[in-house]
């Protein structure tokens, strides 16, 4: 059961050495590393080809980039991760005896939030409570998921990618929700505002469940979508 983290990257050329260090000791045990860069107009690419065994270059969006690192990789057992998450140090044993002792074929692990402001852990607290209770994981959650399970991937949408792609993984089995947490930066709870990000992050999820447009969603976000 070899596994390949994927990690999708856009001008993270401040952070980018410091996350792939951290998987170093995984790939010491065999773990394939494949960075996804999305057109980074920074050094990310230089950066990361010393410290990745793959480094591919997709169009910008996170959906479409992790679908390109896949389709790179070698391992029967697909991670994603964010460039600002840090695994836990034997993620890759844990994931494979769980995925051997239960059968399943897609899971994520549970999430810890770094930071100074003291709604962090409620915020962590719920998300892993909410993820239990849906079956349904974010990217800050480092989901995996089988070759097989994975399919087709990541639809190629501006946002929500990852509850899409939950729904679907949901079809082949529950999710495996590992305890043992990975820990994420706050930094985007803290630019924008601890309060205000929760606030438009329900209203995101809720006007998704609706129907609504994910790229008219990902521009309420704040994120500019690549040109076509």
């Amino acid at each position: 059961m070899k596994l390949s983290i994927i990690m999708p990257v856009l001008n993270e050329a401040d952070g980018i050495a410091q996350a792939l260090a951290a998987l170093a000791p995984m790939r010491a045990r065999g773990v394939e590393v494949v960075v996804a860069d999305g057109g980074s107009s920074d050094a990310t690419v230089a950066l990361a080809q010393p410290l990745a065994d793959v480094v591919v270059i997709a169009p910008r969006g996170r959906g479409i980039q992790m679908n390109a690192g896949a389709a790179a990789s070698t391992g029967t057992v697909l991670l994603f991760l964010h460039a600002d998450t840090r695994l836990p140090p034997h993620a890759d044993d844990l994931i494979r005896a769980e995925l051997a002792r239960t059968g399943r074929v897609w899971g994520r692990f549970d999430v810890e939030i770094t930071g100074a402001h003291k709604l962090f852990p409620m915020i962590a607290e719920l998300m892993n409570m909410r993820s239990r209770m849906t079956g349904i994981a974010t990217g800050d959650q480092a989901m995996f998921a089988t070759v097989p399970a994975f399919g087709a991937g990541f639809p190629d949408i501006a946002l929500m990618e990852d509850i899409v792609l939950s729904k679907r993984l949901k079809r082949a089995g529950p999710p495996l929700c590992l305890a043992t947490p990975v820990v994420t930066s706050g930094r985007r709870w803290e630019k924008r505002g601890v309060i205000k990000t929760i606030l438009l992050m329900w209203w995101l999820r809720f006007a998704f469940f609706f129907g609504a447009n994910p790229a008219w969603l990902a521009r309420c976000y704040g994120y500019v979508p690549r040109q076509s």
